[in-house]
């Protein structure tokens, strides 16, 4: 269990650091957006950021984007339910 539960960590971690990764893209398309002037194409600028999200939200061929992450984060929380490591019980005061 206790592998599992690392392995699932690890996982986690290394989609994160994926998701995390290309986020810079997005700030790339939205700082255009944001230093646009008054007679620059906003339309096709914030088109040009929302296929980015798009595409960091959805991956692509090669990539599953964000759903990498969430599907790690199912199974990070499977296996840490697994092994009864939940989250601590927390006791309000005068209960």
């Amino acid at each position: 269990m206790a592998d599992d539960l690392e392995h699932a960590k690890k996982r986690l971690d290394d989609e994160y650091g994926q998701v995390r990764r290309r986020f810079d893209e997005i700030h790339e398309r939205f700082d255009r957006v944001v230093s646009a002037g008054p007679e620059d194409d906003l339309y096709g600028k914030l088109k040009d950021l929302e296929k980015r999200v798009k595409k960091v939200r959805t991956g692509g061929w090669f990539r599953p984007g964000s759903r990498g992450h969430r599907r790690a984060l199912k199974k990070y929380e499977a296996a840490k339910a697994a092994s009864g490591s939940a989250a601590p019980t927390v006791q309000k005061f005068g209960s």
